[in-house]
């Protein structure tokens, strides 16, 4: 019976797992390999290099500068994202005022606040990048547009200007994230028994106490998990879809906003060299396991149960 019961599982396991092998696990190790070729992505002819373009890649200041961009993308986003993503939650379910009929709830018309907060979920990453982009437009834009409505005589350049052009992109990606994390947080928090919430009141605990003391202990699996995916996406298509579409050159004046994924792609397609792209991204799963691996050993705790 035993052995019949392990057979049903491996029958249904081998076909995700040869799936899997197959479009995950074996692009990651030709990548590895053709790092170490002279391959230009456009010829079946190329040679073994050996390290010459990890060699290269440590002397590329543009990578560097890349490299730069991504880590603070990987660490200031999340940091902000989840933040105000955990502020909305906790106020449109346990924040409001005490009523009548309960002691815990949220702000009036939460409900709308989370259809509103999750709209930008419903758009392409792609058309929301567009729409900022003529938000940002120095001359035309909403943005220039309110600040002349209010007097404001120097209007910056925002994707021109090498110091904001960066934090203006970084802006977009929160605002559109930002709503994601809200409705799971919400949802984290919506199973979390308001008993627990109404003995505090009782005990006379602020906001401020319940929050720390009840809701992100209860909810530290969820935060941490949202910090992994989030760094993830900082890291990958979402930063490279924004720049790419955003930002003059694409990579914004010198360099100001090229970021990992776009210097692949830069360098891969614009620049016949899919070896070193391959380099590039090579160092790009790299840093990414290191920052799952860093946030998960960092957040590790006991587990709260309820």
């Amino acid at each position: 019976m035993e052995h019949g019961k392990y057979r049903f599982i491996v029958g249904f396991l081998v076909a995700p797992l040869a799936l899997y092998a197959v479009f995950v696990i074996w692009p990651f190790i030709q990548a590895i390999y053709y790092s170490f070729t002279d391959w230009t992505g456009l010829s079946s002819d190329f040679q073994m290099v050996g390290f010459r373009n990890y060699s290269k890649m440590l002397d590329d200041g543009v990578f560097w500068k890349s490299f730069q961009h991504s880590v603070l993308f990987a660490l200031l986003l999340p940091l902000v994202t989840l933040s105000l993503a955990l502020f909305f939650a906790y106020m449109l379910n346990v924040g409001g005022r005490r009523r009548r009929d309960a002691a815990v709830g949220g702000v009036r018309g939460a409900g709308f606040y989370k259809i509103a907060y999750f709209f930008p979920q419903v758009l392409s990453i792609a058309i929301v990048a567009l729409l900022f982009q003529f938000a940002y437009d120095p001359r035309q834009g909403a943005i220039n547009g309110a600040l002349e409505a209010f007097g404001v005589a120097d209007r910056p350049n925002w994707l021109g200007d090498p110091d904001l052009a960066l934090w203006c992109v970084m802006a977009v990606l929160v605002w559109s994230t930002v709503g994601f994390f809200v409705v799971l947080f919400s949802a984290g928090m919506a199973s979390i028994p308001k008993d627990f919430y109404e003995a505090a009141l009782l005990d006379g605990a602020s906001r401020f106490t319940t929050f720390f003391k009840i809701t992100l202990p209860l909810l530290w699996d969820t935060v941490q998990s949202g910090w992994v995916y989030m760094g993830i996406l900082a890291l990958g298509a979402e930063a490279f879809a924004t720049v790419q579409i955003m930002t003059v050159g694409p990579g914004g004046p010198a360099d100001s906003t090229t970021v990992l994924p776009l210097y692949v792609y830069q360098k891969a397609f614009a620049g016949g060299q899919a070896a070193y792209a391959t380099t590039i991204g090579v160092a790009l799963l790299i840093i990414t396991l290191l920052f799952a691996a860093v946030v998960m050993r960092l957040g590790r705790r006991e587990r709260l149960e309820f």
